[in-house]
This record gives C-alpha cells, sequence and structure tokens, in this order.
C-alpha cells in the first residue's frame, strides 16, 4: 500500500481534465447505445460537463504540479482554461440549431468538442515538451473531424482536408523542433530546458529547434507564414465549427506558445524575440491589407483573426510580465468580440438559407436595428476604437511593447490597426447607409443569447477594464 502511495502522482491539480475525460467516456457509451436520439441529450450533458469543470477550475489555488512536473496548475493555467471554457461552451450553443436544420447534427458532435477541450487544457497545463505534444494532438484530432463534419458539403470536407494535411505538417516541425532541443538539452522539462539556456548563450542546435517550435505554434495559432489554412477552413467549415475556430482553440494555442517561451527560454530571449516579432508583423500586416478585397464575411473574420493573432504576439514579443498581461487581457477581450460577430453571422439566414457575402448586411440597421448595433459594436472594437474594449486590449499590448523599447514594433501596430480599420468600417457603413435588403429571418435563441452576454460583456469591459487587468495581472505574475 505504501508503495502505491509512493508511485501514484496526486491527480488533484488534474482533476478538470480527468473530469471532462470521464464525462467524455460516458457520452461516447450513452451515445453508441441511443443513437441519433441522444443528440440533444448529449448537448445539455456537454454545457453541463463544461459548466462544472469551470467550477473546478475557478476553485484552484496556487500553483500545484502532478505527472513528475509535466502537468502544472497555476494562476495563468487556471485564467487561460476560464477562456477556453467559456469558447468551447459557445460553440456548442451556436452549432445546436444551426447544424440539425442543414442535417448535419450528430451526436459526436458535442463529444468531439469535448475531447478537443481536453486537449486544449493539456496544452495550456501542459510542462514539458511530451506532454504539450499530447495536449496538441488531442485537441487537434477533434478539430480535423470537427472542420469536415458536414460531410454533405464538398467544401466542409475540403476544409476538413487542408486542415489535415497542413496540420500533420505543422506537427512534425514541432516534433522535430521538440526532439532537436531535447538533443541539446538533455531534458524535455520547461524547467530544465530553461536551467540549460541560463547562461544566454544557445548554440546554434538548440536555435533551430527553438525555430522550428516557433514554426509549429504559428500555424496553431494561425499566424503569418502558416496562416494559408485559415480563410479556406473558416469558409469551407460550417460557421459555428468556424466560430470554434476562431476562439477556443486560438486561446489555448496563444497560452500554449506563452509557457513555451516564457517558461522554457527565458535564457534566450533575445533570439526568440526576433521570430516573435517577425512573425507578430507580418501577421498584422497580411491581415490588414489581405482583408480589404474580401466579399465573404467568413473569409474577412479569417483574416481579421491572424491580425488579431499579430497584436497579441506584440505582448509576448516584449517578454515581461507586463507584456504577458497584456496578451490575457488582449484574448480575453477577443474572445468576446469574435464570439459575438460570429453570432451576428450566424443570424444572417434568409429563407432558411445562410448568406455570407458582405453586401447582404446592407441596410440592416432599418430590418434588424439590434442586431446592427450590436455588430457594429463588434465591428469597432476589433477595429480598436476608443473607449471600446478592443481599444483597451491594443492598448495594454503596444504599453508592453513601448516599455520594453520595441518602438518600431508598437509603431507597425498602430498603423496597420489603422488600416485594418477600413474593412471593419465598411461593414458598419454597409449596415447603416446603403439601401435595404430583405430582413434576415428570426436567429434561433441560443445565437440571441450568445450575442447578447458577448454585447454586454464587450460594454462592461469599455467602462470598466480594470478588474479583467487586475485578473490578468495577478495570473501573469505566476509565470515569472
Amino acid at each position: 500500500m505504501r508503495l502505491i502511495e509512493m508511485t501514484l502522482p496526486a491527480l488533484g491539480p488534474a482533476l478538470p481534465e480527468i473530469v471532462l475525460a470521464i464525462g467524455a467516456i460516458a457520452m461516447v457509451l450513452y451515445g453508441a447505445i441511443q443513437g441519433e436520439r441522444s443528440t440533444r441529450t448529449l448537448e445539455i450533458a456537454t454545457l453541463a460537463l463544461l459548466a462544472l469543470v469551470l467550477v473546478l477550475v475557478l476553485r484552484g489555488e496556487g500553483k500545484a504540479v502532478t505527472f513528475n512536473g509535466a502537468f502544472v496548475a497555476d494562476g495563468f493555467a487556471r485564467f487561460m482554461k476560464v477562456l477556453t471554457l467559456i469558447g468551447a461552451g459557445a460553440a456548442v450553443l451556436l452549432s445546436a440549431d444551426f447544424l440539425r436544420r442543414d442535417g448535419a447534427m450528430r451526436f459526436e458532435f458535442p463529444i468531439l468538442i469535448v475531447l478537443a477541450t481536453i486537449g486544449m487544457m493539456m496544452m495550456i497545463s501542459a510542462s514539458d515538451l511530451i506532454g504539450l505534444y499530447v495536449g496538441l494532438e488531442l485537441q487537434s484530432l477533434a478539430l480535423y473531424v470537427v472542420a469536415a463534419f458536414n460531410r454533405e458539403n464538398e467544401k466542409s470536407t475540403e476544409a476538413g482536408l487542408k486542415y489535415f494535411v497542413l496540420g500533420a505538417l505543422s506537427s512534425g516541425m514541432l516534433l522535430y523542433g521538440a526532439s532537436l532541443v531535447y538533443g541539446f538539452t538533455g531534458t524535455v522539462s520547461y524547467a530544465g530546458i530553461a536551467a540549460a539556456v541560463q547562461g544566454g548563450h544557445p548554440g546554434l542546435g538548440l536555435i533551430f529547434g527553438l525555430v522550428f517550435i516557433a514554426a509549429g505554434v504559428a500555424f496553431k495559432i494561425s499566424a503569418v507564414p502558416f496562416h494559408m489554412w485559415t480563410p479556406d477552413v473558416y469558409e469551407g467549415a460550417p460557421t459555428p465549427v468556424a466560430a470554434f475556430f476562431a476562439s477556443a482553440p486560438k486561446i489555448a494555442a496563444m497560452a500554449m506558445t506563452i509557457r513555451i517561451f516564457v517558461g522554457a527560454f527565458p535564457g534566450a530571449l533575445h533570439d526568440w524575440q526576433q521570430i516573435i516579432i517577425f512573425i507578430s508583423i507580418a501577421s498584422m500586416a497580411l491581415g490588414a491589407f489581405a482583408a480589404i478585397g474580401q466579399r465573404n464575411i467568413k473569409r474577412l473574420m479569417a483574416y481579421s483573426s491572424i491580425a488579431n493573432m499579430g497584436y497579441a504576439l506584440v505582448g509576448l514579443a516584449a517578454g515581461t510580465a507586463a507584456g504577458v498581461q497584456g496578451v490575457m487581457t488582449y484574448m480575453a477581450i477577443y474572445l468576446a468580440t469574435t464570439l459575438g460577430a460570429f453570432a451576428c453571422i450566424l443570424m444572417m439566414r434568409r429563407d432558411g438559407k445562410p448568406v455570407e457575402n458582405i453586401d447582404e448586411l446592407a441596410g440592416l440597421s432599418r430590418t434588424n436595428p439590434w442586431m446592427a448595433f450590436a455588430f457594429s459594436m463588434m465591428m469597432f472594437s476589433l477595429a480598436g476604437i476608443p473607449p471600446l474594449a478592443g481599444f483597451w486590449a491594443k492598448f495594454y499590448v503596444f504599453l508592453a511593447a513601448i516599455d520594453a523599447k520595441l518602438y518600431t514594433l508598437a509603431v507597425i501596430g498602430v498603423v496597420t490597426s489603422v488600416v485594418g480599420a477600413y474593412y471593419y468600417l465598411r461593414l458598419v457603413k454597409v449596415m447603416y447607409f446603403d439601401d435595404a435588403k430583405p430582413a434576415f429571418d428570426k436567429g434561433d435563441a441560443s445565437v440571441r443569447g450568445v450575442l447578447l452576454i458577448s454585447a454586454l460583456f464587450v460594454l462592461a469591459l469599455s467602462l470598466m477594464p480594470a478588474p479583467l487587468f487586475n485578473s490578468a495581472a495577478v495570473a501573469a505574475k505566476s509565470l515569472f
């Protein structure tokens, strides 16, 4: 008995993930027995399970590690897991009626969301390269299937195939980078790697490993030059799936990126800082200019997502606690605005069929003033126009860059933000000043609910950003 107690790890820090895994197994068994009749029940069970896990995450205190240091539960992990769980829950709410109406809803969908969420939470808490890769693959395998979930739609199948092929390539690059890092440091744990590069002069082989890891994580956050899958997958996948891709996985991937570079390579700051600065500038520039000519609203949101990941990386490039704090604040506000924007896109239906062309929004302020106001608020926030929440998101990351003396990066960020404001404001112009088109169908209750909560959250953060910023400050300090 004493031997068993000594060898078994303390599982308390990983309790939320364990509960999710047990819940997923139970849901698979129930779905296999009941068949398609279980779909609605499993949707409700998924929401209840995510709510339970959210409570367990919020109840955590301090810093705890398990699995021989491979898994860490700290303030940073809790903050990012809360955002991830909210994004996953919103995806279930947005998808239910949409997929059922299109005949694409099956009982496996909510189960895949749960499995992807387990992987995302593992990515956030992983404290060594093996744990990171296990979490990453668990998330990715579920997302490959979700992207192609509407099997009757050629675009959806194409989106899933593209995401799978390019995702496998990025996973291979990340794994190769991890093997190089292990070969030159002799350890896979972040603490061990940090100790090996403590002198601030990593060898050439270690820098090569760092570059390959950066390439792998850049794909996961859809940052340039590994962004090529994003517009096609967003356009081809069912709209609720695109909303999921744009929210929870981005939060988890950004958390994983922060923990790798800040936790494992603090001694190589000047080496990885140059990589992050390049990726950030390229993402901001491409997202700003490539979106200008888009006519499809989902492709526009894809390029907006690329640009937003570039802005978030501005904070990481600073390499400071204030920079990480800015990134966490940015991701929380990005989550709210993105979910709100996709809720509006889901309400773009006429005669039961979805429409995705930007021109279909013409005159929306006269046919549905509430939706036009909410959509405009999301666009203004994404553009970073004061005093909305998106302004504070960009303000904090640019401030961190200036404090770190990265003046050129901050200036480029401001300039690309001004360019990007053009296509956001164009949507507002279409809704308020163009001749009105026929009204959209009445949106689903769950979609309207997500839009209302997102709008209230953005309004609250616009007026009082301090509580979120202070919570991010406390969480960021747990990394340093």
